[in-house]
């Protein structure tokens, strides 16, 4: 007999539908934060920056451990702990359109997203170099070309042993063959 590979039969597969199935807008409540994910710390924890102003270790829960998954700068709903500030557990995930809307209702501020226009202009990945000013770009921009440096190679197969015995005295080094 052939074994079960799947997850269902046919019933199973024409459950699914296609269409995005829109769910309400959860709100905060008391005991609860909104929150932004700035670095995955593994094994369904994150270091979230709550809107409140406190940086927290968050856990996911359990039951959506492996249904939802949370990325970096994700905005989430946490269930703050009594007895312990800096620990929280994430209990949902917004997804883009859910932000915007919570920007819309003045519940989390317009800098915590980003649209996608905004990361393409900022850089690869969405990163903002200060470090670049402006005259530099305008140089490079305005040549047509890129970066070019100078890179000479060193000539591999012209050294000889009189030259590497002399570097390694000048380093100290002993040669076993001195001895």
């Amino acid at each position: 007999m052939p074994k079960n590979k799947g997850k269902g039969g046919n019933k199973r597969r024409r459950g699914k539908s296609a269409a995005p199935q829109t769910r309400a807008l959860e709100f905060k409540e008391d005991g609860q934060e909104y929150g932004q994910v700035i670095k995955v710390l593994g094994n369904g924890h994150m270091l979230l920056r709550c809107f409140d102003g406190v940086e927290r270790n968050g856990r996911i829960r359990g039951k959506m451990m492996k249904r939802m998954w949370v990325r970096l700068s994700d905005i989430v709903l946490v269930g703050l702990r009594d007895y312990q500030d800096s620990q929280c557990d994430i209990i949902h995930k917004y997804n883009d359109d859910e932000a915007r809307m919570l920007v819309k209702n003045g519940q989390i501020p317009a800098h915590a997203i980003q649209d996608e226009k905004d990361k393409a202009d900022n850089g690869p990945g969405g990163i903002i170099f200060e470090d670049d000013s402006e005259e530099e770009a305008e140089e490079v921009h305005g040549r047509g070309i890129g970066f070019q440096r100078d890179v000479s190679m060193p000539d591999l197969g012209s050294s000889s042993e009189d030259e590497e015995e002399e570097d390694a005295a000048a380093a100290g080094d002993v040669d076993i063959d001195d001895i």
